[in-house]
């Protein structure tokens, strides 16, 4: 009697270890369709991720106060400034109440405020020029190969990102970082390329 019960468990603990043989492995199961959730199936062999058409940098975050009626409102205010290093670039401002907030909005509003620029052969600009906005004033000059990018803050990041490689600068009166990057961008929409210069004389 004892042997036939053993006979009996042993057959009957058979298919389940069977059924852990057949079954496959993971990462070769079959798609099993559409989520209940409504989600899509994440891929484990992904897609190639997104490559990022300009360059990002903040320049500067501020912390700023509005007096309300039950005292003072917290915001950030951020500025950011982007390039593509081939003569492309822009510049944006964003207020929220948290700081990445703020800069996702100051990157939108730099993404719609692009400007471009004509680069000449040693990656400079084509003439002297001067910018201004507001008691800001910028002075741009041309250098020669090797000279690298004399510039300082708001407008490093601006010659930087727009794709300048030789350049000199000077800035004069406020020193505001959005006073000085307004007032660089002024400057650098000013230069005219050497066709522009000919169709103006004709």
């Amino acid at each position: 009697m004892a042997e036939e019960t053993k006979n009996t468990v042993v057959a009957e603990a058979a298919p389940v270890a069977d059924a852990t043989q057949k079954r496959a492995p993971r990462g070769d199961r079959a798609n099993r369709g559409p989520r209940k959730d409504g989600k899509k199936p994440f891929k484990k062999d992904g897609s190639k991720p997104v490559e990022k058409l300009y360059e990002e940098r903040v320049v500067a975050i501020n912390r700023i106060s509005k007096t309300v009626k039950g005292g003072r409102r917290m915001r950030f205010a951020a500025l950011i400034v982007i390039g593509d290093g081939k003569g492309n670039f822009g510049f944006g401002t964003g207020k929220a109440a948290e700081v990445p907030d703020a800069i996702k909005k100051a990157l939108e509003a730099a993404k719609r405020n692009m400007l471009h620029i004509s680069i000449v052969k040693n990656g400079t600009i084509a003439h002297e020029v001067y910018g201004e906005f507001g008691a800001c004033k910028v002075y741009l000059k041309p250098a020669p190969e090797g000279t690298g990018i004399i510039a300082g803050g708001p407008v490093r990041a601006i010659l930087e990102l727009a794709g300048i490689k030789n350049i000199y600068s000077k800035v004069y009166g406020s020193r505001t970082p959005i006073n000085c990057i307004r007032a660089t961008a002024n400057g650098l929409a000013n230069v005219k390329t050497s066709a522009q210069i000919a169709a103006l004389r004709k």
